[in-house]
């Protein structure tokens, strides 16, 4: 996605700077836009947004289907799988300003907000966006950890027995994941990842997979489905107290959050949208993908939900691999754990390049003198043949400094559940469906007060509250879990 974008931008400049000029019109060669010829197909685009959406958020279904109950779980699932089809096919048709064939292209998220909306809109996309960024890499260093004391606490009550408390220190792992991550961000740019990125979405249909089919085995080893049609029950005992009524309602509202989280891909669907060849139009070929992809998307999600559910009933833990709902086989556990560590390495650096890049560009661009921040350091490399390694100061620093930050706010606030639910919440309405709505009225011409244009600000109005109830839900947990919570002292 971004790494095609990147390469073929560089092509395209070195074009340019050898005395030529880019195609005019598409040709054998270049499309439209003197770029090399895009060659994704609804089939490629589909194993992109699969592969973007199918990551952590998975693992806290089951948990928030218990909190919804058998009704408004599966509903909400499928409610929100609806609403994302939707508006990204909105989304899809802004990705060629004017018109959806022949229009300027767009090839990046914030690209076509600048284009369509322009002016504070785009500041506060921005902002959103990076703020998302910010705390996706937090979130991330959250559950990796979990997922490494996981496979300490797996051994350990496979050695001692399950009445053992097996208490861990969370802090080291945190720092643990902290320290590779400062050594992959060394990497310059997304040419440089790919390999990390094929292997992480390798690993995420690895633990995914392997926490679909724990739970169904642990069906039919109970020869029952637990649960009920409202959800968790009111006194169930939990490891922050017994739930009150003001905490159930407060729980469903967080669970919204979650089943946000896991369906959020439209930061990156303008730049998978950018990898399709046409004709026919792009927007065709995304919608398709768009639909196939949802719909295995959700069908994944309905099985691993209902069946962590079915499994545990209100006893459903935030985090289906790590909540040790599951004991045995415990090999099979460290696999998925470990499977989760590896995932989440490389979708930590996927998601932080562009803010990475966005800081090095701007302090590029306001201090062009400094050496500091603009000067390289040629390091060889003395094996492989390979090219030496350019080492840039600010970059170091900056990164370094960066990884430092979430690291310690992640040992702050290692709440799982309740960060992902603050990730969906704030993610959810700006990103998933204001910014695509309002392009979408745009770039059709969508006349103010006509019966497309209100119901479409329904739609936006509706989720807006959705995303509010969840943040508060979110809120709410946290403020919770600090009453029984010690900085720097997580024990699980």
């Amino acid at each position: 996605m971004k790494m095609a974008e990147n390469a073929t931008g560089k092509q395209q400049q070195s074009f340019e700077l050898g005395g030529g000029f880019a195609p005019q019109g598409p040709s054998k060669c270049f499309d439209d836009d003197g770029r090399l010829k895009r060659t994704g197909t609804v089939w490629t685009a589909s194993a992109h947004i699969i592969t973007a959406v199918i990551g952590s958020g998975v693992l806290s279904l089951a948990w928030a289907t218990a909190q919804l109950g058998w009704i408004a779980g599966p509903t909400v699932l499928f409610l929100f799988s609806f609403v994302t089809y939707y508006t990204s096919c909105l989304l899809a048709a802004c990705y060629r300003s004017g018109d959806s064939v022949t229009g300027k292209r767009n090839y990046t998220y914030m690209e076509a907000v600048q284009n369509n909306l322009g002016g504070f809109q785009v500041k506060l996309c921005g902002m959103i966006q990076y703020f998302n960024l910010v705390g996706v890499a937090i979130g991330y260093t959250i559950a990796a950890s979990i997922s490494m004391i996981a496979i300490k606490r797996a051994d350990c009550f496979h050695e001692k027995g399950h009445d053992n408390p097996c208490k861990v220190d969370g802090t080291p792992y945190m720092v643990m994941f902290g320290v590779a991550e400062i050594l992959f961000s060394q990497i310059p740019d997304f040419d440089q990842i790919s390999w990390l990125s094929m292997l992480a979405a390798v690993m995420s249909f690895t633990y995914s997979s392997i926490g679909l089919g724990l739970g169904i085995f642990k069906v039919a080893e109970n020869k029952k489905i637990k649960g009920s049609l409202t959800g968790i029950s009111i006194g169930t005992k939990t490891s922050s107290g017994s739930v009150t009524e003001t905490q159930k309602i407060w729980r469903s509202f967080q669970a919204l959050g979650a089943i946000a989280f896991a369906y959020s891909y439209s930061l990156i669907l303008i730049e998978i949208q950018d990898t399709i060849k046409s004709p026919p139009a792009e927007y065709k070929t995304m919608k398709r993908a768009t639909l196939i992809s949802v719909i295995t998307t959700t069908i994944f999600y309905m099985f691993c939900g209902c069946f962590g559910y079915a499994a545990f009933g209100d006893m459903a833990p935030g985090n289906l691999l790590t909540g040790f709902g599951f004991y045995n086989p415990f090999w099979l556990l460290d696999i998925a754990n470990a499977a989760i560590v590896i995932h989440l390495v490389g979708a930590y650096q996927v998601y932080c390049q562009p803010l990475f890049a966005f800081v090095e560009n701007t302090a590029a661009k306001y201090f062009p003198e400094s050496k500091f921040i603009n000067n390289t350091i040629d390091i060889p490399i003395p094996f492989g043949g390979y090219k030496p390694y350019k080492l840039n100061l600010f970059r170091l620093v900056w990164r370094t400094l960066f990884v430092c930050m979430t690291t310690l706010i992640a040992m702050l606030m290692p709440f799982f559940n309740d960060v992902v639910g603050i990730l969906g919440a704030f993610g959810f309405w700006p990103l998933t469906v204001y910014f695509p709505v309002e392009m979408y009225i745009v770039q059709k011409k969508i006349p103010k007060w006509s019966t497309r244009w209100i119901s479409l600000q329904i739609l936006s109005g509706a989720c807006l509250i959705i995303s509010i109830c969840a943040a508060a839900g979110s809120f709410a947990g946290v403020f919770s879990d600090l009453k029984v919570y010690h900085p720097f002292k997580t024990m699980y």
